[in-house]
């Protein structure tokens, strides 16, 4: 029998099979040749949940495929924050908006101008880079510090250069991080929000792993640390629920930034899909029990990559994330150089995300997507391990 959380709900990472995923025709599954495992981008093995299938089946089955309006999604995500991380918003304060990036790039239109600066902490999700400049905003770089955490003297530095002259500048937050897995402290972020406020800077919080917080740890939401209130953040059910291919996502203002966020074109409303704003209402307020059941999955994979890197890739160092799906693995002492990604997909038929499109500290490392079974969990690593030469299995403390 699959395993099921305290509740009873079964593990949505055990319910289907390698057979199953490999009918799929999303990107994770069409962009290898079949012979490879994916592991790489943002897709998780499960199947939809329930409640949100049922919705989106009498959806189609009246006809329901127009477009989208209301505040249902705005409800929800309201409801969801308030019961989850004790956070409450109004409606009036909120954007519809396509997707999460997408939504980030209307946000950053409304409070920098071309050539402006944008702060991220690197390694970081590489859309971060591409998105913003194609948006024509200039990118600063505030590394993470050695344990991955927000370093406050290259945030202090990287605010002093993106303002210098007086121009305006964001600071484009990960929260939690994505690829670290990194979930950020109270006191952390209301450090983020003294020094912004100090030069000027305004806050866009991506917060889309936001429920993918796993025990141990405790997503703070941005907007409800002190000094926040000209800040933004973006939400969306799509990580949690699987739902990338049912685009719809919310941007939410700090009360100091309201009048700006009504200011975003009317046309960016038309971007989401209705199938999606019913899809991830649904989600928020009736899949949570499956939610719950897919953290402990989770966490269970997160335990046993730990173990499958120390009996099989002793040479890998690993910091296990505190949030999202995805691990961060250092390969420097593997000898595989600067693109480990290459070597794992070619030697071992494993697609990882190779660390170097992630910026600065990204070179030797990869990102994997623990969002699976353990069985494919525990073959990936196998296959890793066939790729790497005899030298690069021991640990530094072998002869």
């Amino acid at each position: 029998m699959p395993a099921a959380d305290a509740g009873g709900t079964p593990d949505p990472l055990r319910r289907l099979t390698l057979a199953d995923l490999r009918r799929r025709t999303s990107m994770k599954w069409r962009t290898y040749e079949p012979d490879v495992l994916p592991l790489w981008v943002a897709e998780m093995d499960v199947p939809l949940a329930e409640p949100v299938a049922e919705a989106l089946t009498e959806a189609v089955r009246l006809g329901d495929t127009g477009y989208p309006a209301g505040t249902v999604y705005a409800d929800a995500l309201r409801d969801f924050a308030r019961h989850r991380w004790d956070w409450d918003f109004p409606a009036s304060r909120t954007a519809l908006v396509p997707d999460v990036m997408l939504g980030i790039v209307e946000v950053l239109k409304l409070v920098t101008g071309p050539g402006d600066a944008v702060v991220v902490n690197c390694p970081v999700y590489p859309p971060f880079y591409q998105f913003v400049r194609h948006l024509g905003r200039r990118v600063i770089e505030a590394p993470l510090d050695a344990a991955g955490r927000l370093d406050p003297a290259a945030l202090e530095s990287a605010f002093a250069r993106a303002t210098e002259g007086g121009r305006r500048a964001a600071y484009l937050l990960c929260s939690p991080h994505n690829p670290t897995g990194t979930v950020h402290t109270e006191d952390e972020l209301a450090d983020v929000a003294a020094r912004a406020a100090a030069r000027g800077v305004r806050v866009v919080a991506d917060e889309i792993h936001a429920p993918l917080v796993l025990p141990g740890a405790r997503h703070v939401p941005y907007l409800t640390v002190p000094g926040s209130e000209t800040g933004f953040a973006l939400l969306s059910a799509s990580k949690a629920w699987n739902l990338a291919g049912l685009k719809a996502a919310l941007a939410v203002a700090g009360s100091a930034a309201a009048r700006e966020l009504a200011a975003m074109p009317e046309e960016v409303g038309h971007g989401p899909s209705h199938l999606g704003v019913i899809a991830h209402t649904a989600a928020l307020r009736h899949a949570t029990g499956w939610l719950d059941s897919l953290l402990a999955g989770l966490d269970r994979n997160r335990r046993l990559l730990g173990e499958l890197l120390t009996r099989l890739l002793p040479g890998v160092r690993h910091r296990p994330g505190e949030g999202t799906f995805l691990a961060w693995l250092d390969c420097r002492a593997l000898g595989l150089g600067d693109d480990p990604a290459a070597a794992f997909l070619d030697r071992g038929r494993v697609a990882l995300n190779s660390g170097l499109p992630f910026g600065t500290g990204g070179a030797g490392h990869v990102r994997l997507n623990l969002a699976t079974s353990p069985e494919i969990l525990q073959e990936a690593v196998r296959r890793m391990a066939s790729a790497v030469p005899d030298t690069g299995r021991r640990t530094r403390e072998d002869p």
